[in-house]
């Protein structure tokens, strides 16, 4: 006959089957799913990889030489001048750098902000453009 010891270890048994079972169908499921993230992360590198590839193809000094000189006539590209490129200092200021407009004082005659003010006691602004012969 079963003793209430023989039939409590059964279900701590039982319990202890059930429990592993689902851990491990969890953990089989979790693995299936990092096998298909790591099949698309190698999707992805094989994608980067062939545009690069065609990126490369695309950019050959010799195709476009050849397809500048197919479409000079429509395009009518020519070089850039070194004249025509700027440095950074010789852009203009952005206009969280403006300063704020002229004030009016009590008798509405303008008076300027203390930026401006500096900046109207200096002689003139010098400014160098790479585009200006000198």
């Amino acid at each position: 006959m079963l003793r209430t010891l023989d039939i409590v270890l059964i279900v701590v048994m039982t319990a202890a089957a059930t429990v592993t079972y689902t851990i491990k169908h969890k953990a089989e499921n979790k693995l299936e799913e990092v096998r298909s993230l790591d099949a698309q992360i190698k999707l992805e590198e094989d994608t980067i990889d062939l545009l690069r590839a065609d990126w490369a193809l695309l950019t050959q000094p010799n195709r476009l030489d050849r397809l500048v000189t197919a479409y000079d006539k429509d395009l009518q590209l020519v070089p850039t001048d070194p004249t025509q490129l700027a440095h950074p200092e010789e852009l203009p200021m952005l206009k969280a750098d403006v300063p704020p407009p002229e004030e009016k004082d009590s008798k509405g005659k303008k008076k300027a902000a203390p930026a401006v003010a500096a900046r109207e006691s200096q002689e003139t602004d010098e400014i160098s453009t790479g585009s200006v012969a000198r």
